[in-house]
């Protein structure tokens, strides 16, 4: 029968310290990705925008669906919603402006994405509370644990 083998405590600390800054810098990575999504959205409308009317067709959980006509006279629904919907209701109608060169692109006229901001920052500092939490948690049981090794 093979023994575990016994990692002294400051190496878990270690390791563990080095799992929490690991995880926190992905949490980070994806809160500014939460905005940067966004801008680059905005930045794209913005080289070639299109202006219309939109009537709000579902407004979910995850998604929010409108269908408009372009300066064209094409009908368009977006298949991945309508950017910045909070607020909206099933059959308003509200202003947009889309991009052009890609007209599934659509926005809520006058919103952008600074709107990005709260969530992003918010879900930083959770990610942040719960991290130094891990830290303490890891560097209190390496503090019972150490002592108990050395006796």
């Amino acid at each position: 029968m093979s023994r575990l083998p016994h990692y002294p405590p400051a190496s878990i600390r270690r390791r563990l310290h080095q799992a929490i800054l690991a995880l926190f810098a992905a949490a980070t990575i994806g809160c500014v990705s939460m905005v940067i999504g966004p801008a680059l959205n905005d930045r794209e409308i913005a080289e070639s925008p299109g202006r219309t009317l939109a009537k709000v067709i579902d407004v979910g959980t995850f998604r929010s669906t409108v269908e408009y006509q372009d300066e064209d006279g094409v009908y368009h629904s977006p298949r991945g919603g309508l950017l910045y919907p909070t607020g909206l209701g099933k059959g308003q109608r509200v202003w947009v402006t889309y991009a052009k060169s890609n007209p599934d692109l659509v926005k809520v006229q006058g919103r952008g994405w600074t709107l990005a901001l709260i969530p992003a920052l918010s879900t930083w500092v959770v990610s942040l509370a719960i991290a130094v939490a891990l830290w303490w948690a890891v560097t209190l049981w390496y503090r019972k644990h150490a002592h108990s090794d050395n006796r």
